[in-house]
């Protein structure tokens, strides 16, 4: 009678699945600041990053300083995500906004991992107080966080 507690847990652990679920499963974009010849820089201004959400409330996604590369998660609930780069440099406030256009599509792994969602960027437009320029250098975004997927110019020289 003392085996049978045994039998039933062994005979539990043998039926659970054996699927790896990925350890990484954040799905952002990945940006690098790059001067006019291409170059990677570091921005000597302040840069903060705001969205909106769905309620129409506005949130702080990153801030930051002295910075060439950054990262941000995308929503998987809008067509179109309206981000705010908001460049800080003494007493002046610069603000662009940018508009990334996406598809969204359901990622499956397994049952026993969260849900996730990867994206094909389809189209990025922005305004041009700050920055010269936005290019997609690839438009698959997923969990992996190695892949550059904007290039970001500056209008300004730092």
């Amino acid at each position: 009678m003392r085996r049978l507690p045994i039998i039933l847990l062994s005979l539990l652990a043998m039926a659970c699945s054996s699927i790896d679920c990925p350890v990484n499963n954040i799905v952002s974009t990945q940006y690098v600041i790059c001067d006019k010849d291409g170059a990677e820089m570091k921005l000597s201004d302040t840069l903060s990053i705001l969205t909106r959400r769905m309620d129409d409330t506005i949130t702080v996604l990153n801030r930051l300083v002295q910075k060439a590369t950054f990262s941000l998660q995308i929503s998987y609930s809008h067509p179109e995500d309206e981000l705010f780069f908001v460049f800080y440099k003494g007493p002046v406030y610069t603000i662009d906004t940018v508009w990334i256009k996406k598809d969204d599509y359901p990622h499956f792994e397994s049952v026993d991992c969260n849900a996730a969602f990867f994206h094909t960027l389809t189209g990025v437009r922005y305004t041009t107080h700050y920055i010269d320029s936005i290019v997609i250098k690839n438009t698959s975004v997923n969990y992996d966080v190695s892949t550059v997927h904007f290039h970001l110019y500056p209008k300004v020289s730092n």
